[in-house]
């Protein structure tokens, strides 16, 4: 059996239902994971498992679910469980964006970018563990960015956001390498979501300075994210942890 073959397990993916999350989830399902779809927009989610079904996926579901809720990050692991029967990959891809300098960025603001980036990412961890732990261990992918390594200045609350996810998926990794769970960061680079979008729509010149840094010379895609969740999901990684790995097309390679 090869080590990338995630026959018999099980994934979850918040914010699962479109962009990076998705193309993580298409990966996921094409090398044999029953995934567990997450996201707020319940119409978006369930078209998002049909097209992966659609497209050959075996067991998928959606769920709604809003991970800013401590309760609702519980119901949605154990929902996952009841369907599936356990769980072993925790996808952490919610997360949204507020644009703005740091002298303009209220403190409302603030909080619901680090609730959303990184609180849930904590919470979510801490809702999978009892899981993973029966399971006999476990894989957790947690999705930074770019700007967990370098800054930005319109975006104050997200570099922070990703910054602290960074340090903690290591804590992560070393509070529970004992009990078999692996727990590692994916940075992504300038990719084309519809967050990104947005970007472009609002950052003057955005899009030339992205493809004159970038040595691939374009925008990422979701399914540019399908190879290393496979990877990271797999046996084929069990000895990886505590990482940061980028997946930018060779922007941070720049310096």
């Amino acid at each position: 059996m090869s080590a990338f073959d995630l026959t018999g397990r099980v994934a979850l993916v918040t914010g699962g239902n479109g962009g990076i999350g998705f193309g993580m989830a298409e990966g996921l399902a094409a090398a044999g994971a029953a995934v567990m779809l997450a996201g707020r927009n319940a119409a978006k989610g369930e078209a998002a498992a049909a097209r992966l079904r659609d497209a050959g996926a075996g067991a998928v579901a959606f769920t709604a679910a809003d991970v800013t809720d401590e309760a609702a990050c519980h119901a949605l692991v154990a929902q996952t469980v009841a369907q599936f029967g356990r769980l072993d990959v925790l996808v952490n891809n919610a997360g949204i964006n507020i644009r703005k300098p740091a002298q303009d960025l209220s403190l409302a603001e603030w909080r619901q970018v680090i609730d959303t980036n990184l609180t849930s990412i904590f919470v979510m961890c801490q809702a999978a563990y009892p899981a993973m732990k029966r399971g006999g261990g476990g894989k957790i992918i947690n999705i930074g960015s770019m700007m967990s390594i370098f800054a930005a200045s319109f975006v104050p609350a997200y570099a922070a956001s990703k910054g602290g996810v960074v340090q903690l998926t290591k804590s992560l990794a070393t509070a529970w390498a004992a009990d078999n769970i692996q727990a590692n960061a994916v940075l992504p680079g300038w990719i084309d979501t519809d967050l990104t979008a947005t970007a472009r729509a609002e950052v003057a010149g955005l899009n030339e300075r992205v493809l004159a840094r970038t040595p691939a010379g374009r925008w990422g895609r979701p399914a540019d994210f399908a190879g290393i969740a496979v990877f990271l999901a797999s046996r084929g990684s069990d000895f990886v942890t505590g990482t940061a790995i980028p997946v930018d097309g060779g922007y941070a390679a720049q310096g």
